[in-house]
């Protein structure tokens, strides 16, 4: 976010989220739209506007149509554009060009967007734009959703980064959601398996029921439960759920069921890779992966983490009722290094836990939950996600780094004198 630019918006009057890379672009809107009674958030880039929507509802969304260095075309804009309007289809969006010029700007409305701006812009026509885009949202929110609904973006269904492997899958999800072609999604436990399957029902334009069949809880007599799923599912999607735990004696059921070309999209998670699956029938197994995705670990999404602790952040801040603290920048280097077990769930509960408990200003370190030598059974080098086991040994490590000096400890936990002699009762140091 560029120097002097605040995401905060103000309840007075419609909310607008800018997106756009460039700090004085931002900083000048920001200026003219707060002094006429607007909220106001920016976003950096369209990746980091998904986190800003899902943590608060706005009412407009200004979308430059360039990011790339050098870019005219106006080809990432549109991209996103589409995402947003496939998220939500009653989403007001004005386009902000410059180098494109007015074509682009005009085939951006013929995708969807409501109006255009253009850079630099005019002030007394750049507020009439935005308040005529607040007021069009105004009108299609009280013609679908009751007063005070509902966030514009549904955030359960955002796939949050802007890593290498994030816009692949989001890229491969794009093209594969619409075919009705049956999927089969790989990745370790907490990577989003679930979410990823979510997407793709949301978007296969079907409009039936996600019908979710937990294969680990399926007794080795369960067919009967497997045909009654099948019948749920016609019209919309089945997902099989660790379809590599499937019990042999299921698997001809399952694929004379399918055979018989039943009116549904099949979508199948497994945790186990691909040498996890050759206890499936080969005929079965070629059902499921018609097309296959594998979602990337976190250690392998570089930047996303901090963006998807910042997005949980603001979650669970909101969840709360609380205001947002910022982050230290040491505790993202923490979670970095030494990334929660449970991939992006992990990082979403010490995302919580830290909102909940944390009594600083800032989130610090101390604030997540951080390792705890010596337990036995831990993976090494692991935060242990124990929280008053974690507390105790963070709490105990800081006293004995500064001689059991209570001021200089609580100093560096962030912490109050009182409330480190709390923790101190708590965990009997």
């Amino acid at each position: 976010m560029g120097q002097g630019l605040s995401s905060e918006t103000s309840e007075a009057g419609p909310r607008v989220l800018f997106v756009d890379d460039d700090p004085d672009v931002l900083t000048a809107a920001q200026v003219l739209l707060q002094r006429n009674g607007f909220g106001f958030a920016v976003a950096r880039s369209p990746a980091e506007a998904w986190s800003v929507l899902a943590a608060q509802p706005v009412d407009v969304i200004l979308l430059d149509l360039n990011f790339a260095r050098g870019a005219t075309s106006g080809a990432e804009g549109f991209a996103w554009l589409a995402e947003i309007r496939a998220h939500d289809p009653d989403a007001v969006v004005v386009v902000v060009t410059g180098h494109s010029g007015v074509n682009v700007a005009v085939a951006a409305m013929k995708a969807g967007a409501a109006d255009f701006v253009m850079k630099p812009w005019n002030n007394p026509r750049f507020l009439e734009t935005v308040r005529a885009a607040a007021e069009l949202r105004r009108r299609r929110r009280s013609g679908a959703q009751p007063e005070g609904a509902a966030p514009a973006l549904d955030e359960d269904l955002l796939i949050l980064g802007d890593s290498a492997p994030i816009r692949r899958l989001r890229d491969l999800i794009a093209r594969a959601a619409p075919t009705g072609a049956a999927v089969l999604i790989h990745g370790e436990a907490g990577t989003g398996k679930d979410l990823a399957a979510r997407v793709i029902h949301a978007r296969s334009g079907r409009t039936g029921a996600l019908v979710r069949v937990d294969i680990r809880g399926l007794a080795a007599d369960a067919a009967e439960a497997l045909a009654a799923a099948v019948e749920q599912a016609r019209g919309g999607t089945l997902l099989l759920d660790e379809v590599a735990d499937l019990p042999p004696a299921v698997q001809a059921r399952l694929l004379a069921l399918l055979e018989a070309g039943p009116d549904l999209r099949l979508v199948s998670t497994t945790r186990r890779g691909a040498d996890g699956l050759a206890a499936l029938r080969d005929d079965l197994l070629a059902r499921l992966g018609t097309v296959e995705m594998t979602l990337p670990r976190l250690a392998a999404r570089g930047e996303d983490l901090e963006l998807l602790l910042e997005h949980f952040i603001r979650l669970f801040a909101r969840r709360y009722g609380r205001a947002p603290k910022p982050l230290d920048p040491a505790a993202v280097d923490l979670l970095k290094a030494q990334p929660p077990a449970g991939q992006v769930r992990g990082l979403r509960q010490a995302a919580e836990r830290a909102v909940v408990l944390s009594e600083g200003d800032v989130l610090t370190a101390a604030d997540f939950a951080a390792p705890a030598p010596g337990l036995a059974g831990e993976k090494p080098g692991a935060p242990d996600l124990n929280l008053a086991r974690s507390e105790r040994a963070i709490v105990e490590a800081a006293l004995k780094r500064h001689g059991h000096n209570v001021s200089h400890a609580a100093r560096e936990l962030g912490l109050t004198r009182a409330a480190l002699y709390r923790r101190m009762v708590k965990h009997g140091l």
